[in-house]
């Protein structure tokens, strides 16, 4: 997506506490080249918060004006998670409803490291490492050794901002959007790891929000144990839901089979084949998170199609510079490792785990010093009600976390639980799509619950 140089963006300085307002800096739009209807610039802002006068860079920002302007309720700033996703192109996408797109205008900034703004790329440095599942000391000191190896040639290849790209300066990023816009306040959606942005931005410029909503949220209290486990269980709960509707539905490949069993003879095939075992529970994972009961039923059969599996273009570099930086997921030593697994283990005897958590655990492990924007009890006491989202079995972003939310901030925040199933509660029924829009468009509190919908 072509991006043109914007003109200014206001820069606020904190010394003392006291707010310092530099020159305004709009920025400079024009059409997107690949979507008529949108309009694209970039954005400036410090690369490092703590030198607001220093050097800058540009963000690539992305809007969809309001298509009722007379009625028109403000701006709703979105992010698709990930991390990785760029959310320029999310506000130009077709998720909203068409009364959404109506009142407001729509409005992504590539976070940093991602998409038009400074993407990290060194996908083509991870590949050939040891296991992250190591057995032993000496295969965890070499997961180490190519953790740090990584790190080092990463950092070097993306510049300073590899330094500044964590949860709490994307939400300060965020803040000068809205008032290089010109809104006195902005609206939020923010999916999964997106959520995280959104608690930052709620924490800091709470006074600053109209509305919020949170779909799949990621507990930033989570610490290492929390992060992983949470996961774990979550995966096994969406497994038994995949049994439960296999033992009742003849569309399931495995049906009339006792499939626990029958997955535990998959596992044991699986041993022998080129992926091994851990290839098997890779795919499970992806066919819960959709979710596709069909596909996960193909896995046990041992007759799968074809399904692409993949995250963000630049996930697996970006979380190098966000996710670890966000999160205390700092292994250190084989026994701290070991402590996890067993956790994990005992939490997920089905599917022996969570892919994503142990995968962001393992990435992150022996990385120094503590996170930029380390994880605490969440602190929203300036913002309105926000609306929290989450779907009850997804094993991505756990059910549980969006109920830790609401617990550490029962006051501002409303959560409707989806009863039903897979990763993004938003777009899953009609119920789930009106209670949100009725939220954004006439801050009209959610109901609790809405129920799940049929599902293969």
């Amino acid at each position: 997506m072509k991006r043109v140089l914007a003109g200014c963006v206001a820069v606020l300085m904190l010394t003392g506490g006291v707010a310092h307002a530099e020159p305004a800096r709009a920025i400079a739009w024009a059409a997107c080249p690949d979507d008529p209807e949108g309009e694209c610039g970039t954005l400036s802002v410090p690369l490092d918060w703590a030198k607001p006068r220093g050097e800058r860079i540009d963000l690539a920002i992305a809007r969809h004006q309001a298509t009722d302007p007379a009625r028109r309720l403000g701006v709703l700033v979105v992010d698709p998670g990930g991390p990785g996703g760029s959310a320029a192109e999310f506000a130009l996408s077709g998720l909203f409803s068409a009364e959404v797109r109506a009142r407001f205008d729509i409005v992504g900034i590539d976070q940093r490291g991602t998409g038009g703004s400074l993407a990290i790329r060194c996908a083509d440095l991870l590949p050939g490492g040891p296991s992250i599942h190591p057995g032993d000391e000496a295969g965890f000191k070499a997961l180490l050794k190519h953790n740090r190896d990584v790190l080092a040639k990463c950092r070097d290849r993306s510049g300073p901002v590899f330094d500044h790209a964590d949860g709490a300066t994307v939400a300060q990023d965020m803040d000068a959007a809205r008032r290089a816009l010109g809104e006195r306040k902005i609206s939020y959606f923010g999916l999964s790891y997106g959520t995280v942005f959104g608690q930052a931005y709620a924490e800091r410029f709470g006074r600053n929000l109209r509305a919020m909503v949170l779909d799949s949220v990621v507990d930033h209290s989570a610490d290492l144990l929390r992060f992983v486990g949470d996961r774990a269980a979550a995966s096994d709960d969406a497994f038994r839901e995949f049994e439960k509707w296999c033992g009742s539905s003849t569309d399931c490949s495995v049906h009339g089979q006792d499939v626990r069993q029958a997955w535990e003879a998959a596992l044991v095939r699986a041993d022998a084949g080129p992926g091994g075992r851990q290839e098997l529970l890779d795919n499970m994972y992806f066919a819960l998170r959709g979710p596709d009961w069909l596909y996960a039923a193909d896995l046990i059969a041992g007759t799968p199609s074809f399904r692409s599996q993949a995250f963000e273009p630049n996930y697996g570099s970006v979380r190098l510079a966000t996710v670890c930086q966000d999160f205390s997921l700092r292994l250190d030593t084989y026994r701290e490792y070991q402590r996890m697994r067993a956790d994990e283990l005992r939490r997920s005897p089905i599917l022996r785990g969570s892919f994503l958590g142990h995968d962001e655990a393992t990435a992150c492990a022996g990385i120094a010093g503590r996170p930029a924007n380390s994880p605490h009890r969440l602190d929203i006491g300036d913002a309105p009600k926000i609306m929290v989202i989450n779907s009850k079995y997804d094993p991505t972003t756990p059910h549980a976390w969006a109920v830790n939310i609401k617990k550490q901030a029962p006051r501002n925040t409303a959560l409707l639980t989806y009863e039903g199933w897979g990763h993004i509660a938003y777009p899953r029924s009609a119920c789930t799509r009106s209670n949100v829009d009725n939220y954004l468009l006439g801050l009209t509190t959610p109901a609790v619950s809405c129920p799940a919908a049929l599902q293969r």
